[in-house]
């Protein structure tokens, strides 16, 4: 529905919160929790209806100390979804590395035990969890577009609308956007740009009864190769159902003038044997779904009023499986950072200035090693060998720790695979508001 097919003159106006949500998805739901932890009045505004279908399924160890904030993790450990303790990589002969198991780095009892999500389930238990802390959430509120003070240029909330076509104005003194890749404001602000070095498109479906490892292994993420630095991934779900999606350059996928999202994943399994081998015995159930040059980032990270929050921040290459743990980390982020300008009465750009570099800074790092990732030839494997000391590091970005000094890896990485500049990709070199 369109503004003006809406009737204006009988908008309703509510300016009784304290911060606007736009979108209920993990980064929305986090920031709404810690807001009103702080006592505070969030309201979100969520364009579905819950629950509802959404890929990303695998949480990296570091995803547990936002969740631990939240107040979580006793949910997370007496639901059923499947426990994660490792990650293992596959050639594309089927001869599979030893897993690498996260408690030979970190507290097996805390950050090592990880899990994999229906997101349906899990984006639910979020907003569940939003709801009981004292967060307002409405479903089925699509927003429209961002209000503005007419002087300042100031974000003072935001234009829904309803399923019936009624309209309403809500109005707060801040703003978050968490919308992920749709990336509302980036997209109205002329601020999302496409990162040129991961224009990749994914396919992926689900399985059902297909083969799994057993005991601690069940649960492990199998990165699993395919020629041109593509890739499958294998993420093990509860339900006795699996997860299974391919990643490469849209010219090799689309190699033979093969288009159909179907038809490319068949071929594609049979270029690595041990998910042909994984696969064969399942049963394929629902559609192929298929997303194309996702990779982006955001030039600004918010302007007076307005902070931008998860995906609709950046949307890095999901190789390492960062989206999840980035949205939850940066959502407990924001509701502190918007509870301090709350209690300020200060919510100009320079306020955020942290949250933005803190963000920026974790999203580069983890960034950095995906280019490196698809960088022919590249393994990490090759800088581990030179330089033994560099293992750590390498863990602890892949595992999540990125808010920290990698200066030295990327020095070492770079002798086998050139970083890009940031300016490279159009983003500045610190972060930014606007």
């Amino acid at each position: 529905m369109n503004i003006e097919d809406m009737n204006i003159e009988d908008m309703n106006i509510e300016d009784g919160y304290d911060v606007i949500i736009i979108g209920a998805g993990p980064a929305g739901c986090s920031a709404a929790s810690i807001l009103a932890e702080h006592g505070h009045r969030p309201l979100v505004l969520e364009r579905e209806k819950f629950p509802r279908y959404h890929v990303g399924e695998s949480l990296i160890p570091f995803t547990y100390q936002p969740m631990e904030r939240l107040g979580i993790i006793p949910l997370m450990k007496d639901s059923a979804f499947v426990k994660k303790f490792s990650v293992q990589f596959v050639a594309p002969s089927g001869k599979a590395s030893q897993p690498f198991y996260f408690w030979t780095r970190y507290d097996k009892e805390t950050v090592a035990q990880s899990w994999q999500v229906f997101r349906s389930e899990f984006d639910h238990l979020l907003m569940n969890h939003a709801r009981d802390r004292g967060a307002e959430v409405r479903e089925e509120m699509t927003v429209k577009s961002l209000l503005r003070d007419d002087d300042s240029e100031r974000v003072t909330g935001v234009l829904a609308v309803d399923n019936d076509g009624n309209g309403t104005e809500f109005r707060a003194p801040m703003t978050l956007d968490c919308t992920g890749k749709e990336a509302f404001a980036a997209v109205r602000n002329g601020w999302r740009k496409k990162d040129p070095f991961l224009n990749k498109i994914a396919v992926w479906t689900y399985y059902k009864g297909a083969k799994r490892d057993e005991g601690y292994d069940e649960g492990q993420t199998t990165v699993a190769f395919i020629p041109e630095k593509g890739w499958f991934w294998h993420i093990p779900l509860h339900d006795d159902r699996v997860s299974v999606g391919v990643v490469a350059e849209g010219k090799y996928l689309s190699r033979d003038k093969v288009r159909k999202p179907k038809d490319i994943f068949e071929r594609e399994i049979d270029e690595n044997q041990w998910i042909r081998e994984y696969l064969k015995d399942g049963e394929q159930f629902g559609p192929h779904y298929v997303t194309s040059e996702y990779s982006f980032h955001s030039q600004h990270c918010g302007s007076e009023g307005l902070l931008l929050v998860g995906d609709a921040f950046c949307f890095l290459d999901p190789v390492f499986s960062s989206g999840l743990m980035l949205a939850l980390k940066s959502g407990v982020m924001a509701g502190d950072a918007v509870h301090e300008a709350l209690a300020a009465n200060d919510f100009s750009p320079a306020r955020f200035g942290d949250y933005a570099k803190s963000l920026r800074e974790g999203i580069e790092n983890m960034r950095k090693l995906v280019y490196a990732f698809y960088e022919p030839g590249f393994s990490f494997k090759k800088v581990i060998d030179k330089y033994p000391d560099m293992a750590g590091d390498i863990t602890d970005c892949l595992s999540g720790d990125v808010n920290k000094d990698f200066s030295q890896l990327w020095d070492a990485i770079a002798e086998f695979a050139p970083v890009p500049d940031p300016l490279d990709v159009g983003m500045p070199k610190e972060a930014a508001m606007a």
